[in-house]
């Protein structure tokens, strides 16, 4: 039976990112896996799964798709180099989105990524392979999952944020691990913050 670690990553991404003061942050550089043997030093992981959406280019948004493409890869060439198992699961789909003002901008949208975590721990859980799931996301949409997890006696522990953590899988899991702002800055290049 394993420990594994399932983490959403647009989601676990986009709370790093809201830590720094710069808003285009290379996180193909960033020291993922120092971040979360802190965080997590006492839990045993066997695995580490990190989830992404494809980026799909579409013609209409074909120079931001490329650019997040190019991204994607470096990000997933440096999660591989610490250890991640690098899964896509849905896609990212940029669409043109106007605000109330009636300005037009692209919105890049990731569909997808929760129901596959969802599937694959109750996949594993099924198969008698997961004894407990380390879940990085703050979706709520993994709840109904995660109280399954429960009914097979699956151990849940929530991995979030403590600038933003959900009281939904909070409340859903065993126990709760929040990684502070201090850590998640310690982990980045000093040339580069």
């Amino acid at each position: 039976m394993q420990t594994i670690l399932f983490i959403d990553g647009r989601n676990f991404i986009s709370k790093i990112e809201s830590i720094f003061d710069k808003k285009d942050i290379d996180l193909s550089i960033y020291n993922f896996t120092g971040l979360l043997d802190k965080a997590l030093s006492g839990v045993k992981i066997d695995r580490k799964i990190f989830y992404i959406g494809r980026v799909i280019n579409h013609e209409e948004t074909k120079e931001k798709s490329t650019e997040l493409i190019q991204k994607q890869r470096f990000l997933k060439t440096n999660l591989e180099k610490q250890g991640f198992e690098v899964t896509y699961a849905g896609h990212v789909r940029g669409n043109e989105a106007s605000c109330p003002k009636g300005h037009k901008f692209l919105l890049f949208r990731e569909k997808g990524v929760d129901v596959r975590i969802a599937v694959d721990m109750i996949s594993l859980a099924c198969d008698q392979v997961l004894n407990t799931a380390v879940i990085a996301s703050s979706d709520s949409d993994l709840q109904p999952a995660i109280k399954e997890l429960e009914k097979r006696k699956v151990k849940r522990i929530y991995l979030g944020f403590e600038n933003s953590p959900n009281k939904g899988l909070t409340f859903t899991t065993n126990r709760t691990i929040l990684i502070r702002n201090s850590e998640v800055l310690e982990f980045m290049p000093k040339t580069l913050i």
